[in-house]
């Protein structure tokens, strides 16, 4: 049986409108947030992990503390799962970084793996920065055992772009809704995506179950 790593990403925190740019900026989760990963919890009732790891930013480690019903100390937290780093365009809104910093919103929508938003980082940077901790969290799991990490739509798109060899300019084109599941089994072989975007109208338990037991 091949292990099995579930990645999640967070619950829903308040939004803005017009939409603002969202990267490492520590919000919590707002209701619905905390309702979904309520939700979350019982559809993977009987799924039992051997370890829960989470982005540092609140958000992200609120979400797993909740699908896994493991108080705070107990979830570990992987610095490197923090979500993306915006630099000066955190917090503003599309057309504030176009009237402030003219030409570099299009630009970096042509270059997606390699602009960087001033004193920020570019998805490549952080694929450099999460998929190395992807790699190092693999080796210590056991070849039967279920783990959650719990991280964010940047990160998690940059994983699952690395582990499917799509080129990083296509990373915005994978869906991650607010508490998606995705299933990533590993094994001596390496990695298999298994499911993207799994949301609560999944029978996550078969799922987990089936593709463990079919990868015995």
């Amino acid at each position: 049986m091949c292990a099995l790593i579930v990645l999640a990403r967070h619950g829903e925190i308040d939004k803005h409108v017009p939409r603002r740019f969202l990267g490492q900026t520590d919000l919590p989760l707002n209701p619905r947030g905390i309702a979904q990963a309520a939700r979350l919890r019982q559809h993977l009732a009987g799924v039992g992990f051997n370890r829960v790891y989470a982005s540092p930013l609140q958000r992200a480690h609120q979400t797993a503390t909740l699908i896994s019903g493991r108080s705070a100390p107990a979830v570990e937290t992987i610095e490197a799962l923090k979500e993306i780093n915006l630099g000066e365009w955190e917090g503003l809104t599309v057309a504030e970084v176009q009237r402030r910093f003219p030409g570099e919103y299009e630009h970096r929508g042509q270059q997606l793996e390699h602009v960087r938003p001033r004193a920020g980082e570019s998805f490549g940077d952080l694929a450099a920065r999460c998929y190395p901790a992807l790699l190092e969290l693999a080796a210590t799991i056991g070849e039967c055992e279920r783990v959650l990490v719990v991280a964010h739509a940047g990160v998690n798109r940059v994983l699952l772009a690395r582990l499917s060899n799509r080129p990083l300019q296509e990373v915005l084109t994978i869906p991650q809704d607010y508490c998606a599941i995705n299933l990533i089994g590993a094994d001596s072989q390496g990695f298999q995506v298994a499911a993207i975007n799994l949301g609560e109208d999944a029978n996550l338990p078969l799922l987990i179950n089936s593709y463990q037991h079919d990868n015995a």
